[in-house]
């Protein structure tokens, strides 16, 4: 299922539509109430929009364009109580999204320090000695906050005649308008709202069930799963060469699943499955890139290359034919390497925004990077041969980053509150030089990078202008080990 998270705001109907439009099958609008516990005071208090105003109006778009019936339309931010859900489901929800409410009630005190991995009721952390001193939350906790939900909804369903939620949706004509008591409330016209959420008549309008099927059925998946196939039978290496169009999503993650399901995490042994792509990948290219997979891409690829990708290695560079110049050119899209766990990335040209976000593992080596790089970042490397944009290293708490300062202008784009930027040991016997040389030589040998070869050719002089960023000593977390599971049922 393709799910799209939109914020509250004017204008985010003609989205939720769109992305109906591009296949998602579930939209969530989000209010400006609730929040992550890492959220900063001025964005819990000054930001964003109240859901009741979105969520009328992306049910008022998806109703007009007849796509109302292909998506279920979700609710969050700040709900708590089932009155709240019987608010949601009149001004056009299916669905409804509870966050702060449930982890109350598995104890949380609302410190808001999540990010800082000492959570004093030991549930937002990785600290083992917290979680067993102070987490004390039982499932039935919450299962029983939700039995309390559901009964406040029967009660309200049964006040107004009705059986089923489903039957409430997009019904606005059971709201009925108070009058205003301060001047500030004179001056809120509601009717737009309501008018909204009526759009589909007393009838009401949800989700039908219809499936959105999306344009791309997966071909080009299936054509490399059924190409590797005896390879994968008999554990050996096999290579595959194909072109690739922006409309081929999610490339390698069905070879990916087929490897994890037979081999488990740690691969097929030393099987290599090479894979050399021509042309513009689309979304996802390379996401769950497992061990044993090599994808190698001359062109570019769009939005979240490499996402939770926990092995092997991604190669993207210009097409031999091309005349663009690498470093000066963006070559993979936003929020790449999102959440990856380990294997390396090597891309010769420019990232977009939210390069390596909640990276925990993966070793990476670009160009330049966009707004936000390394945000949430808690293991793993990266390299950035380039410019950074504003707010690198926003709430990073592990993993090292080594960027090239040509300007001296790195540490105002920085952002510091939680990290330390320092000089490259240039001792020749230093881990820190060997390791950065190193990756670059890594990065030119599986890119064919002429500015990675350039800044080898002149390291004497190049080696001065990288800067180190890596947590302050405070912020640094405890390593994840692993967690005993028990199956349920």
């Amino acid at each position: 299922m393709v799910s799209v998270k939109l914020v509250a705001e004017r204008g985010v109907g003609t989205i939720a539509a769109g992305v109906a439009k591009a296949y998602a099958d579930c939209i969530t609008i989000a209010g400006h109430d609730g929040g992550t516990g890492a959220s900063p005071l001025t964005s819990v208090k000054y930001a964003g929009s109240p859901w009741e105003t979105g969520l009328p109006e992306a049910h008022h778009a998806l109703v007009a364009n007849g796509l109302r019936q292909r998506v279920r339309l979700q609710v969050d931010g700040g709900l708590k109580t089932g009155l709240d859900v019987i608010k949601g489901a009149i001004l056009g929800a299916d669905s409804f999204g509870f966050g702060t409410g449930p982890m109350v009630a598995l104890g949380c005190k609302y410190l808001r320090i999540c990010h800082l991995n000492n959570c004093a009721t030991g549930i937002a952390t990785q600290d083992e000695q917290l979680r067993r001193d102070h987490f004390h939350g039982l499932p039935e906790l919450v299962m029983n906050y939700f039995r309390f939900i559901a009964t406040e909804v029967r009660e309200h369903l049964a006040y107004l005649g009705f059986e089923k939620l489903e039957d409430i949706i997009g019904r606005s004509d059971l709201l009925e308008k108070i009058e205003p008591l301060t001047s500030k409330q004179q001056g809120i016209d509601l009717e737009p709202i309501l008018a909204s959420a009526a759009s589909a008549g007393r009838l009401g309008a949800g989700y039908g069930g219809l499936r959105n099927h999306p344009h791309d059925t997966g071909k080009l998946n299936a054509r490399i799963l059924k190409a590797f196939e005896q390879a994968l039978d008999r554990g050996e290496s096999a290579n595959m060469q194909t072109d690739i169009n922006n409309f081929d999503r999610s490339v390698g993650a069905r070879l990916a699943g087929e490897i994890a399901r037979r081999y488990g995490r740690d691969g097929p042994g030393d099987a290599k499955f090479d894979l050399t792509f021509s042309g513009s990948a689309g979304q996802s290219f390379g996401v769950w890139t497992t061990a044993g997979m090599h994808l190698r891409l001359y062109g570019d690829a769009n939005d979240y290359v490499g996402k939770g990708m926990s092995g092997g290695r991604i190669a993207i560079s210009p097409h031999p034919d091309s005349s663009i110049i690498a470093k000066r050119s963006t070559i993979i899209g936003n929020t790449c390497l999102y959440g990856a766990t380990g294997g390396e990335l090597y891309a010769a040209g420019q990232a977009g925004e939210r390069f390596a976000v909640r990276n925990s593992g993966a070793t990476a080596v670009v160009e330049a990077v966009g707004y936000h790089g390394c945000e949430y970042m808690t293991g793993g490397t990266v390299v950035v041969l380039g410019r950074t944009g504003s707010n690198f290293a926003a709430g990073m708490t592990g993993g090292r980053a080594f960027v090239l300062d040509m300007n001296d202008t790195f540490e105002r784009r920085c952002n510091q509150e939680q990290v330390v930027v320092s000089g490259i040991n240039t001792d020749e016997t230093s881990p820190d030089r060997l390791l950065l040389m190193s990756l670059i030589k890594a990065h030119v040998t599986h890119t064919g990078s002429e500015w990675g070869q350039r800044i080898l050719d002149n390291f004497e002089h190049f080696m001065f202008r990288f800067r180190v960023v890596e947590p302050k000593q405070e912020n640094v977390e405890a390593p994840v080990k692993p967690m005993p599971l028990k199956v349920v049922g």
